[in-house]
């Protein structure tokens, strides 16, 4: 996760940079008016993996989105080790679980700078909470099948994060969001490695976002 997240550190100011007019003197461009609604698919890289989901963003004014969205993305112990076998297999010794989150968020986003850069960049803050489901399936079994064992459990979670949206197509999204996830058990939690629960999941997630506006 790490070097994801170093990828957004130094591509986010990149744009930034290029995103500012160059040259003499020029007559000040109006502010590009976007459609209010967006639907889309998110891309997410994570130290559990890699994660699909979907959003559903409403702007509200210039400043303010209203925006949904759910995913599902897999969960380690950061003390999991995983090794190699003789044969290539990878293994993780002493893990009883897989562990799967699926939070439903509800939040809003803040656009910053939009009178101080130009609209091929559009950044942001933005925040959601809501009800997460986690899903444990048994690590022995094979990953597909596995899912004939599963066991859902009910909590709450929610994120902080910053991004950009990136161009100035009126149609097509791009984007690109850090976040910070923190899902929380009230009880012992969920038990990843044998014997260990984990009370509080989450971290960082890097998202690509895709999408329409209309």
């Amino acid at each position: 996760m790490k070097k994801y997240l170093l990828i957004a550190i130094i591509t986010i100011p990149f744009f930034v940079a290029n995103s500012q007019i160059i040259g003499e003197l020029a007559p000040e461009k109006k502010l590009i008016v976007f459609p209010d609604n967006a639907l889309g698919v998110d891309v997410i890289f994570s130290e559990g993996g890699f994660g699909l989901g979907g959003f559903y963003r409403r702007q509200l004014n210039q400043s303010f989105t209203f925006f949904t969205d759910f995913s599902i993305s897999e969960s380690k112990d950061d003390r999991e080790m995983e090794y190699i076998d003789y044969w290539g297999q990878t293994f993780v010794p002493g893990k009883k679980n897989r562990i799967f989150i699926l939070p439903l968020n509800l939040g809003l986003q803040y656009r910053l700078f939009k009178d101080a850069i130009t609209d091929n960049l559009r950044p942001y803050i933005n925040a959601g909470v809501g009800p997460s489901m986690v899903v444990t399936t048994p690590y022995e079994r094979e990953f597909f099948s596995a899912f004939g064992k599963a066991h859902a459990r009910y909590t709450v979670g929610g994120y902080i994060g910053f991004g950009a949206n990136i161009g100035i197509d009126e149609k097509k999204l791009l984007g690109l969001n850090v976040r910070y996830y923190v899902i929380q058990f009230f009880d012992e939690g969920v038990e990843g490695l044998d014997n260990r629960f984990q009370k509080t999941l989450g971290g960082f997630f890097l998202t690509l976002n895709f999408g329409t506006m209309y």
